[in-house]
């Protein structure tokens, strides 16, 4: 007699995992599960269901699905700042040299774009986000560009001599372009295309030193 076909198919088990490692396995789906469907659209059940948790596990781990979706943001953005800080690191431990400012915008273009073709439709969660009617959850979304805004403008004062407030809405300009145009190569086809990015790359940093260059004080002492 066959035995009941309950008893024959083996039932899914939970990958037995270190706290530190559930943590890191439930960011991950969190994150691809928002950034495809929303903050909105997405339940703590889906993203139990799919870590393969139970919900008090997974309420072990983040109180709330809010806590959750900014755990995801902060991840999202340390990768973000730190490439800008490797970005602007040059101009700030020096010696500056002449074509060192264009390099240093350069690569903070090339950092968005990295950072978008990385991280995908993730990085949405940090450009644009569907909770940020609440100004204290805005403020922690946007905490990443903000970070990168205000290195960009520590760098710009001593080079253009101009007041922190001005370097401070010329750095905002820069970033809101780099931005602007990685996630516009996101939409595109031909995201994957190196050659692509490369040109895409260049011409925004062109766009962007040929007005920041014309704002460098004429008396700035390079290290020759």
């Amino acid at each position: 007699m066959a035995e009941p076909p309950s008893e024959l198919t083996p039932r899914p088990r939970t990958v037995r995992m270190s706290g530190g490692e559930r943590r890191a396995q439930v960011l991950e789906i969190a994150q691809e599960l928002f950034a495809s469907e929303g903050f909105h659209h997405v339940s703590m059940d889906d993203i139990a269901d799919r870590a393969m948790v139970s919900k008090p596990v997974l309420y072990r781990h983040f109180p709330s699905k809010l806590d959750l979706y900014l755990a995801v943001v902060d991840r999202c953005g340390a990768d973000l700042i730190a490439a800008v800080e490797q970005a602007v690191a040059p101009i700030e431990q020096g010696p500056v040299r002449r074509g060192d400012g264009q390099a240093v915008i350069a690569a903070i273009v090339r950092a968005y774009m990295t950072f978008v073709e990385v991280a995908g439709e993730s990085s949405g969660l940090l450009f644009e986000s569907d909770v940020t009617r609440d100004a204290d959850v805005r403020k922690r979304v946007e905490h990443a560009s903000s970070v990168a805004a205000q290195r960009c403008a520590a760098v710009l004062e001593p080079v253009t001599g101009l007041p922190p407030a001005d370097c401070d809405v010329i750095a905002v300009s820069l970033i809101s372009l780099a931005q602007g145009a990685a996630t516009h190569r996101l939409r595109g086809a031909q995201v994957a295309d190196p050659r692509a990015s490369e040109h895409a790359a260049d011409l925004v940093t062109r766009l962007a030193w040929a007005g920041v260059q014309g704002l460098v004080r004429a008396d700035f002492s390079y290290d020759e």
